[in-house]
């Protein structure tokens, strides 16, 4: 079992990482606030889950043990996949999801793509005295808004859309989405503009 990767950061995409290890290159599936986190470093190191199937052997990655801890309990409720996952962690920093969860907010959890009301429900009741084990702070701000890449709006675009491809979403409501953000946003780093079309789409 892999419990952490350190090592020298390769490539990076908002959604996925390439983590070199003593010459072994490993892709990472990243949530929006792991990659805000790591953008612009050289070096990395992240707690891996991995997913092994017949058909696939996936790892997802994150910077705080914190998350992974919140990745895990998701995936323990009927319904929700790795993928599924990483868009509900992508959508809210762990201190937001873990409030929405002990909250009950059922509303904000239902924003997020592919999650129905009994799915949201289900969340709430079967999560909500473990996610309060966790200790997460809940004044801890948004990884999100804590850095502001310096790159062009062309670079954001398809960044952007690349990325919400990656999550499951269709090509042209992804193109529409991010093009109406950045027309009103033009100078919106590229993790915001996900965020942001996360909440639309």
């Amino acid at each position: 079992m892999i419990n952490y990767l350190k090592g020298q950061l390769t490539e990076l995409t908002p959604t996925q990482a390439t983590i070199d290890c003593h010459g072994v290159g490993y892709a990472v599936n990243i949530s929006l606030n792991t990659y805000t986190a790591i953008q612009g470093k050289s070096e990395a190191m992240l707690y891996i889950y991995e997913s092994i199937r017949e058909d696939a052997w996936t790892l997802f990655g994150f910077v705080t043990k914190q998350e992974r801890e919140l990745f895990l309990l998701l995936i323990s409720v009927s319904g929700i996949g790795g993928n599924t996952a990483r868009t509900i962690l992508s959508s809210f920093s762990a201190s937001e999801l873990a409030n929405i969860i002990m909250d009950g907010n059922e509303r904000l959890l239902k924003s997020v793509k592919g999650l129905g009301a009994k799915t949201a429900q289900r969340i709430i009741v079967e999560l909500k005295d473990k996610v309060a084990t966790l200790g997460i702070e809940s004044s801890a701000s948004s990884l999100t808004e804590t850095r502001t890449p310096d790159i062009t709006n062309s670079e954001v675009y398809s960044e952007a859309v690349d990325a919400l491809k990656m999550l499951g979403f269709p090509p042209a409501p992804s193109v529409k989405a991010v093009k109406a953000i950045l027309k009103d946003n033009p100078a919106a780093p590229v993790e915001k503009v996900i965020k942001m079309a996360l909440q639309m789409l």
